[in-house]
């Protein structure tokens, strides 16, 4: 480093201070300013950027040889400090160039950015916080603290207001219109990555503006890039007509709906609804894979205005899609009591969409399966037990238990992993499927294949409901539709039979055929057969029977070749021919199960 000094004090040190980019000066400290080592002398503009020519000590400003304009070569003398000033007992001064900037908090920048994200937190705005307390409900952000793992909310548009800088004053909507009443972001549930699009319906009535279309658009991107699911939380209405500031005419260009429904498939997606959910609301709510509805909930395509506007008079928003509806046409999976309660179960329902194993839980004794189905055949038994003594303690998740009740469809952990449940109901017409039994079934199917699950499926079926009410119920297409879906899937499907497995019914229940599960197996009490065995002996031998003239020993007969038939349809005996793969213990089944998903890849030898 070139060093000057002079005779007339010895203790003078005259240091260069050298250009660090060729550049504009814009800025220059007064001679005879102290500086710190470090500081500021010269500031350089270059590329739009400044560049700071440094005191190489602590000293004194001796000489500028740059004026504030002129232009700089990389490596010149901009000035000279005079470094024994600081022997001299000279203050050395902060930045001069900025002198007395304020640091960290104090930043006038970043106290407003702490200010305007201030402004979102619920304890900001106590009315709105005191009106959904006065409802029974919970606000939006509140309820997505509580969805994901502690502190792992990461916010997207945050800071947005409503499209209405035309008709208001900023400060009101910054005040009244926080993220315009729409929370996105990403977050974790038990360490899994989720994204989450949640309506505030405490501001603009949850209704969809200009600007909240822009920030679902942005967070679907990010969802669809990287694979994330998605947990909706949907309460509010449709358009809204007050966003004055939109450059546009009708809004039915905007990419928001195609853009979610092309999710499925891709990601799980679960809807969580309360209080009123209508329109734009309810349609991202139709494409999701699982809804989840508390009982206040009010779910409908069109709400009150809507109705009206189509001239078909005033309708009262709680006459709309009430749950007790929605539960019972199978358009809610889920329901529960109140928004916590709902919040659970999507935690829940994401972790079961997962295909990471949690082996947290372990299983519980299997024994009580032994006595689960009665020795008499005709004996009613509870199917839900053995479905929640088969998968993992507290996992086991049923979908639509309000709707076809025949046909039990649920989700639930094996030591961990993931499944599909499917189960005939006998205490419903004997375990008969019948229209809404095979569609619930279908839905389930194709959940499955959506989120990557095996399906396993326990029959106890006399086959397809028959007659002429249940064709006007139109089930032919239902029925096909479960095979095809059957038919379609990617994933291992498993056939455990507990009783009856009859004709098409038991197919159905089979993926289609015996043979086409990853493995087929009965208990002791299953029985099989073309179609049911008493009406296939009345059929088969009706002209033998038709011939014995005496009734008591043509009951007899019928009863022996009843017997044979049974015997002939037995477990034990279809499995001496292959037509299943096994009779098992019944305590053995959730073994039998890991082993097969094992055997396709769907798993290890942990039970």
């Amino acid at each position: 480093m070139p060093l000057r000094t002079d005779g007339s004090d010895p203790r003078r040190r005259l240091l260069d201070v050298f250009a660090p980019v060729d550049g504009v000066c814009s800025h220059v400290v007064a001679v005879g300013s102290p500086v710190r080592a470090g500081a500021a002398v010269v500031l350089l503009e270059s590329m739009k950027t400044e560049h700071p020519a440094e005191a190489p000590e602590s000293g004194t400003v001796d000489e500028v040889l740059v004026a504030v304009g002129e232009p700089v070569v990389r490596g010149s003398v901009v000035a000279r400090l005079d470094a024994g000033a600081a022997d001299l007992g000279a203050e050395a001064a902060p930045d001069t160039v900025e002198e007395d900037a304020p640091v960290g908090l104090d930043r006038a920048d970043l106290a407003e950015v702490l200010r305007r994200r201030s402004l979102l937190h619920d304890q900001m705005r106590p009315e709105a916080v005191a009106r959904r307390r006065r409802q029974g409900r919970h606000t939006v952000r509140y309820l997505i603290e509580q969805l994901l793992d502690t502190d792992s909310f990461s916010e997207y548009g945050g800071l947005a207001v409503a499209a209405q800088r035309g008709r208001r004053e900023i400060d009101d909507l910054i005040e009244r219109t926080p993220a315009d009443g729409l929370l996105t972001g990403t977050g974790t549930i038990d360490g899994v990555a989720v994204a989450v699009i949640g309506y505030d319906a405490t501001v603009l009535a949850g209704t969809q503006g200009f600007v909240n279309h822009r920030k679902t658009d942005r967070i679907l991107a990010v969802v669809e890039r990287h694979r994330l699911p998605v947990v909706l939380f949907a309460e509010g209405g449709g358009g809204r007509p007050g966003d004055v500031d939109a450059p546009v005419v009708t809004g039915l260009d905007v990419p928001t709906f195609a853009r979610f429904a092309r999710l499925s498939g891709r990601v799980p997606t679960v809807a969580v609804v309360s209080g009123y959910c209508f329109a734009g609301n309810a349609a991202l709510v139709g494409c999701c894979d699982v809804i989840v509805a508390t009982e206040d909930s009010n779910l409908g395509m069109a709400g009150p205005a809507m109705i009206e506007g189509g001239g078909l008079g005033r309708v009262e928003p709680t006459a709309i899609g009430p749950i007790e509806v929605q539960v019972a046409n199978g358009t809610v999976d889920v329901r529960v009591e109140d928004d916590i309660t709902a919040v659970r179960a999507a935690r829940a329902l994401v972790g079961l969409g997962s295909t990471r194993v949690d082996t947290a839980i372990g299983p519980q004794d299997q024994t009580g399966l032994r006595d689960a189905v009665p020795v008499a055949r005709k004996r009613l038994y509870d199917v839900r037990s053995i479905l929640a003594t088969v998968t993992d303690p507290g996992t086991l998740v049923e979908l639509r238990s309000g709707h076809a009740p025949g046909m039990v469809t649920a989700l639930g952990r094996i030591a961990g992993r993931s499944v599909g449940v499917l189960a005939n109901d006998p205490a419903h017409l004997g375990g008969a499927i019948d229209a809404e039994g095979a569609a619930s079934a279908t839905r389930l199917v194709q959940l499955c294949q959506r989120w990557g699950l095996p399906v396993v499926s326990f029959c106890d079926t006399p086959g397809f409901m028959v007659g002429p009410d249940a064709e006007a119920a139109g089930q032919v297409r239902p029925f096909g539709d479960l095979f095809v879906a059957a038919a379609s899937l990617d994933t291992p499907w498993i056939t455990v039979i507990l009783r009856k497995a009859y004709g098409l019914g038991a197919q159905a229940m089979a993926a289609g055929g015996m043979h086409e599960p990853v493995l087929t197996v009965a208990w002791p009490t299953g029985e099989l057969g073309g179609m049911g065995l008493e009406g296939a002996v009345r059929l088969g031998f009706a002209r033998e029977l038709d011939a014995i003239e005496d009734p008591a020993e043509r009951q007899e007969r019928e009863a022996a070749l009843i017997e044979l038939a049974y015997l002939r349809g037995g477990a034990l005996n279809v499995a001496s021919h292959i037509e299943i793969d096994d009779v098992i213990d019944p305590a053995d089944t959730r073994r039998r199960i890991l082993d097969a998903l094992t055997a396709a890849g769907r798993g290890d030898a942990v039970r």
